[in-house]
């Protein structure tokens, strides 16, 4: 179990920082919409171009960044992509208390956080695989995925009450300190990082050598593709739960937040269980069975009573979600880590995050278009049998090839 098996003190440094970061995210989830809705009076189209434009913006600004970070140490980066989400979420209570913000300025920090946000997760994932053995890196990635989760769980609720309490750029401020605090949590990990493994300067044929690492590699593709697709479409028809829930049944905002905060939860239970699971059954059967598990409750969504009835069933469809997933991800997320020499873990880890946020900004764009022609019933149900497609792209047998050899690099 990972409770009590200890991975030593730079990766609780290091656990540190992801927690208090993780925490102020979640704490300012909402943050923006909220700000541009209720202080610069923004109208819809506004609000979604915030919340689309300015990730995926940020996600092609990225781009040339994952290839830049394999040149350089990790730690520094990650230390530098902190306190350029602090410098930027800061700019926002600093413009509001001068009477200044404005709605560009929203959209060019939405901008500059999702670059630095992609940045971070692929020089991470490099740091992580230099800093842990092996054998610990599922431990590690489960320990990651259920302060996620617990997190998602506590962050917006308190968030919005920080909100609605004390001012509207309070959870900003606290998401943006958070970040402050985890670069010194990071900077505090010390010992030495090997030097990369290539000092060659940036080409323009690295920026594709991400996509290129996993459409060629007979594991990673088809794992790549399942999650584009997954990730898609649960993503892309959140917005229209919401308005199923808050619209068509009259959830009130407290149920609809208590609805998705609650079942969370299972996150915790399903990360911190992996481990046990994949000693026992194996890790390629873990990787299918929860793979294939997760895509068997959106299509319910598409069914929700109302009432009291209605909240209980969108728990229990969400539980059974979460907890499938928190047990994939940081299997997958382990598995990817293993089969990436050191001198591409970040670009790749890089394109598969700009696929991702590129593929969910499409699908929440399309399935907007369809729910205004069916009703968002009737585009939940499309995407849940879609997503009934996705087990079929998991690899059905362990085609890993052999882990690329690597040799020790020195020391700074």
């Amino acid at each position: 179990m990972m409770r009590g098996r200890s991975l030593g003190p730079r990766f609780r440094w290091l656990w540190s920082a992801y927690a208090v970061s993780a925490f102020g995210t979640w704490l300012g989830f909402g943050a923006f919409p909220m700000l541009a809705i209720l202080v610069l009076h923004a109208g819809p189209a506004a609000v979604s171009a915030l919340a689309a434009v300015g990730p995926a913006v940020g996600a092609l600004v990225a781009v040339p960044l994952g290839p830049w970070v394999d040149h350089r140490r990790k730690r520094p980066v990650m230390v530098a992509m902190d306190l350029v989400r602090f410098a930027a979420l800061i700019s926002v209570p600093a413009a509001y208390a001068l009477d200044l913000l404005s709605f560009a300025q929203l959209l060019v920090v939405s901008v500059a956080v999702a670059a630095a946000d992609i940045t971070f997760t692929a020089a991470s994932g490099a740091y992580l695989k230099g800093l842990v053995p092996p054998d610990d890196l599922l431990v590690a990635n489960g320990r990651f995925e259920s302060t996620n989760w617990t997190a998602t769980a506590l962050g917006p609720p308190l968030g919005g009450a920080a909100f609605a309490l004390l001012g509207p750029v309070t959870s900003v401020v606290a998401n943006a300190v958070s970040f402050l605090l985890s670069a010194l949590g990071i900077r505090a990990i010390g010992g030495g990082e090997p030097a990369p493994r290539t000092t060659t300067r940036l080409r323009a044929r690295d920026l594709a050598d991400g996509w290129r690492t996993l459409l060629t590699h007979p594991g990673l593709r088809p794992l790549f593709f399942n999650v584009l697709l997954f990730n898609g479409l649960i993503m892309g028809t959140e917005p229209l739960l919401a308005v199923l829930l808050l619209n068509h049944l009259g959830f009130a905002p407290w149920q609809y937040g208590l609805a998705f905060a609650v079942p969370c939860l299972g996150g915790l239970a399903g990360s911190r269980l992996t481990p046990r699971l994949v000693r026992r059954f194996g890790r390629h059967t873990v990787l299918l069975t929860a793979g294939a598990l997760r895509a068997c409750w959106l299509l319910a969504l598409a069914f929700i009573p109302g009432g009291t009835g209605g909240l209980a069933f969108v728990m229990v469809v969400e539980l059974g979600l979460i907890v499938c997933c928190s047990v994939f991800n940081p299997v997958l997320a382990t598995y990817r880590l293993e089969q990436l020499p050191a001198d591409r873990i970040a670009r790749t880890l890089s394109a598969w995050s700009v696929s991702t946020k590129a593929a969910i900004a499409a699908m929440t764009a399309l399935w907007g278009l369809i729910a205004s022609v069916t009703g968002p019933r009737v585009a939940i149900g499309v995407a849940g049998v879609l997503v009934l497609v996705t087990p079929f792209l998991l690899p059905r047998r362990d085609r890993t090839p052999a882990q690329p050899s690597q040799t020790v690099p020195s020391t700074g």
